[in-house]
């Protein structure tokens, strides 16, 4: 009995001591840890951003999200494709995989995104969202989809303006990338793996990037742009918020909702995000669209000089007397040159137009493409550790002052195709009453859409009998959009007769 009165003494006496103890480790400042939870505090109110007036305001994209998608649209291009076919071909093995009447492609479909830029249906597009499309469908973000017109493109900064027939649509205003900042918070919006209204978030990484992606036509030698040099225009806004496939077109604001430009490309490994998306600057977007509605094309002044950066090899080389700038390296057609014809000379280094300092070949190039023939600009030069500045009136690309009108070109052009007249004597050989020979293929329907090779003779065209050039294109100048050509020959070293059908 005693025992038990023990056991029972010191199981009180336990107790005690270990409610005391919990009590005075419970007061102890650091013998616990204190996990605490407030609700309802929103990120926005810890972070803070300095607006224009200098004052802080809270960080929140919502409503520049809110306002901004309304004004992004998604874009659907068709291409609908051609017909190629042998006619009533004999060939067993040509019958057994395609049938008799041979091959078909079908209509292939591509996405990209656009911005509307004015309440009655204008919309800004990247050039290769559009490019070659057949039809061009643009769906809003309230679902509302329309047929688009193709009102102009400028392949030298990948730009597009395209328009839909809709009246009081929201839209985005420019504002002016040259005041923009690297470090500035910017949100891309656009529809990335056809995911519609995608908004991400990033800062500006770098100003003035050229990453030599427009009008590359490195592995095609006989594109025009390779022939004459390529001339584009790249001077990106870089930026590390997501962009992939799919946001080409798409727009880049500010947290104001104001247009800082139109993205265009990413840098990548694998073709999805890596860190880096690039942006045309809304100031060259606004000087594109605004000569497209104004002229039908660019308006683009020239200095007639090539240019590259000066960097520090260049220096050491030319014992130049700057470290930035754009060195002259030469001119282009001389008698075209307005620099030339100005006084500039080989080996100078560009370090300011107008009141406007060049670091480099690509703000050389940013800042005349923004210009106009007959534009005045004055170019400050380094000249061997003498400044001069001197003033140059700007030309068009043919070496005049004055609007470019926009280049008609004829339906056979546009198809691809260089046609030449058959001599009378070939023809009878080829026991052929008319005909007009393809001398070559570019880019184009044609190429694109049929197995057709330089050397087909064309015969026919719906029937009708070709015996000149200039006949073709007065039979295919009247087509319209969904019409269909067929054109009918042979090739003169296998004398069986074709079919090459195309859709306008």
């Amino acid at each position: 009995m005693k025992n038990f009165g023990s056991l029972v003494l010191a199981a009180i006496l336990g107790s005690v001591i270990t409610i005391t103890a919990y009590q005075w480790l419970g007061k102890g400042g650091n013998q616990g840890v204190k996990i605490e939870h407030i609700e309802g505090l929103p990120t926005s109110q810890v972070a803070y951003r300095i607006n224009e007036k200098g004052e802080a305001i809270p960080l929140d994209f919502t409503g520049t999200a809110e306002k901004v998608t309304k004004a992004v649209v998604h874009i659907r291009s068709t291409q609908t494709g051609g017909i190629a076919r042998e006619r009533e071909s004999n060939d067993p093995i040509q019958q057994f995989f395609f049938g008799p009447n041979g091959p078909q492609q079908g209509p292939s479909v591509s996405s990209g995104s656009g911005v509307i830029i004015n309440a009655d249906g204008y919309i800004v597009t990247n050039n290769h969202v559009v490019q070659e499309a057949d039809i061009v469908d643009v769906v809003l973000s309230d679902n509302r989809s329309f047929k688009a017109e193709v009102i102009g493109t400028d392949p030298d900064t990948d730009l597009a303006v395209i328009k839909i027939n809709q009246k009081d649509l929201p839209y985005l205003s420019f504002v002016n990338s040259d005041n923009s900042k690297v470090g500035e918070w910017v949100l891309a919006v656009g529809n990335p793996f056809n995911l519609n209204s995608t908004v991400t978030a990033g800062i500006i990484s770098a100003k003035g990037r050229n990453i030599n992606i427009i009008n590359n036509n490195s592995n095609n030698p006989t594109s025009r742009n390779n022939r004459q040099g390529n001339t584009a225009i790249e001077s990106f806004i870089q930026t590390d918020a997501a962009i992939n496939p799919g946001n080409s077109g798409g727009a880049l604001v500010n947290l104001d909702g104001g247009l800082l430009g139109i993205n265009t490309a990413i840098a990548s490994p694998t073709g999805s995000y890596s860190g880096y998306g690039f942006a045309v600057p809304s100031n060259i977007v606004s000087k594109v669209v605004e000569d497209l509605l104004a002229f039908g094309t660019v308006q683009r002044g020239w200095l007639g000089i090539q240019v590259g950066s000066v960097s520090p090899e260049l220096v050491k080389q030319e014992d130049l007397s700057v470290n930035e700038g754009a060195y002259v390296d030469g001119f282009g057609e001389i008698e075209k040159s307005a620099a030339k014809e100005a006084g500039i000379q080989k080996g100078d280094v560009v370090v300011k137009l107008d009141e406007t300092p060049i670091k480099s070949s690509t703000a050389l190039i940013e800042y005349v493409g923004r210009k106009r023939p007959g534009d005045k600009i004055n170019v400050t030069v380094d000249r061997k550790g003498k400044t001069l500045v001197i003033p140059v009136t700007l030309k068009n690309r043919e070496g005049r002052i004055g609007t470019v009108k926009k280049e008609e070109k004829s339906v056979v052009d546009a198809l691809g195709m260089e046609l030449e007249d058959v001599d009378a004597k070939t023809l009878k050989k080829l026991d052929l009453k008319g005909g007009v020979a393809v001398k070559s293929l570019s880019s184009g329907i044609i190429e694109k859409y049929t197995d057709m090779r330089d050397g087909f003779i064309i015969t026919h065209i719906d029937n009708e009998v070709v015996k000149s050039a200039k006949q073709v294109n007065e039979l295919l100048k009247n087509k319209k959009s969904g019409d269909q050509a067929i054109f009918a020959g042979i090739y003169p070293d296998f004398p069986r007769e074709y079919l090459y059908a195309i859709r306008f």
